[in-house]
C-alpha cells in the first residue's frame, strides 16, 4: 500500500498556526501601551530584555514559552490571551483575584508617592474601562505634576478623605464621595488627613 502524502496536511497545519504566532507581538505591545509601559518598564518588570520585546512586538522574533509567561505576568494577562485564536470566545468576564492585582497602570499617576496601587481592571480588545485600588498614606499624593490624559475618570472614596484638584476646582471627598469627570483636565489629588485613605479609580479610554 502507498504511504499517504500528508504535505498537503502538514502545510495547512503550519498555516492555521501562522496567524496566531504572528498576534504575539502586536498584542503584546497593545497592552504595554494601554498600561501605559515603556519597553524599559516592562524590561524591569518581565526580566526580559527591552531588546527581546522589541523584537516580538515587531514580529522579528518568536518568544519562547518562558519568555511569553514572563511577559504574561509583567502585562496582568493570562498567556492563552497571547496565543487565543481570534475565533474563540473565550470567558466573558475577567476575574481579578486580590492576591494576583498586576501594578496600576503606569500613566494614572506616575509621581505619586505615600501610595500603594494596584489594577483591579484592565483594558483588552474586548473591554475599554480600567480600574485602580489606592491606599493612600496621610499627606500620600499624585505628586507635583498635574495628569492629563484622553478619556474619563470616576474616584470613590471608600475610606478616609481624598483632596481633588481639577482645573483648579478643588473637592473634598470623604468616604462614600466620588468624583467623575473628563481626564483631559489637568488633575492633582492627597490625602490631606490623618489616617490612610482608601479609593477606587474607574478609568474610560478616549
Amino acid at each position: 500500500m502507498a504511504t499517504p502524502d500528508i504535505r498537503g496536511d502538514k502545510s495547512v497545519a503550519v498555516a492555521s498556526w501562522e496567524p496566531i504566532v504572528g498576534a504575539i507581538g502586536p498584542k503584546v505591545r497593545e497592552v504595554r501601551q494601554l498600561l501605559g509601559l515603556s519597553l524599559q518598564q516592562l524590561a524591569a518588570r518581565s526580566e526580559v530584555s527591552a531588546a527581546a520585546i522589541h523584537k516580538v512586538e515587531r514580529g522579528d522574533m518568536v518568544p519562547t514559552i518562558t519568555t511569553l509567561l514572563k511577559l504574561s505576568a509583567a502585562l496582568g494577562r493570562p498567556i492563552g490571551f497571547f496565543v487565543d485564536d481570534a475565533d474563540w470566545a473565550g470567558p466573558v468576564g475577567v476575574h481579578v483575584r486580590a492576591a494576583e492585582r498586576p501594578p496600576a497602570p503606569i500613566d494614572w499617576a506616575p509621581e505619586a508617592a505615600g501610595v500603594q496601587a494596584t489594577a483591579i481592571a484592565v483594558p483588552n480588545e474586548r473591554l475599554r474601562a480600567g480600574g485602580v485600588w489606592a491606599e493612600i498614606e496621610p499627606g500620600g499624593t499624585s505628586g507635583e505634576g498635574r495628569s492629563v490624559r484622553s478619556g474619563e475618570e470616576l474616584v470613590l472614596v471608600t475610606k478616609g478623605v481624598l483632596a481633588v484638584d481639577i482645573a483648579g476646582e478643588r473637592y473634598r471627598l470623604e468616604a462614600g464621595d466620588s468624583l467623575h469627570f473628563p481626564a483631559d483636565r489637568p488633575h492633582s489629588w492627597q490625602n490631606p488627613g490623618p489616617d490612610t485613605a482608601t479609593a477606587v479609580w474607574w478609568l474610560l479610554r478616549g
